[in-house]
């Protein structure tokens, strides 16, 4: 069975990197770096390619604002070189929750575990 997995694994990018990306990363990839989350981020020999392989789920949401900016040419060097200054009022990064239970459920949400008596929906306000 473990074969079994490895193989749907390589044959679905939801699950991880594609056969195809498997191949071409271990022909043409450097790695570059890895960030916070085990991402591991590569380059071709001429840098006209740039990718992650993702460790686990596969959620652009998930790859860190440094290393985000590296793999769209916002800047050259990546962070492992040249880090980003961070702001002491910066937050450190969270992935996008929509659709997993720690989605935000306003109150009266049928979604809520402890909900109280149904109304309407609050309107949002940040915090």
């Amino acid at each position: 069975m473990g074969i079994f997995k490895s193989v749907l694994r390589a044959a679905t990018w939801w699950n991880g990197q594609t056969l195809n990306t498997q191949l071409f990363t271990w022909r043409k990839g450097t790695k570059v770096g890895e960030d916070t989350e085990g991402n591991i981020f590569y380059r071709n020999a001429d840098d006209s390619k740039r990718w992650v392989i993702f460790n686990g789920e596969v959620e652009a949401s998930r790859v860190d604002p440094s290393w985000h900016g590296w793999l769209h040419r916002t800047w050259d060097e990546p962070p492992t070189d040249r880090p980003l200054v961070h702001k002491p009022w910066e937050k450190p990064h969270e992935p996008n929750l929509t659709g997993t239970p720690l989605a935000y459920a306003p109150a009266g949400s049928i979604r809520r575990k402890a909900p109280v008596e149904r109304k309407d929906y609050e309107a949002w306000s940040p915090e």
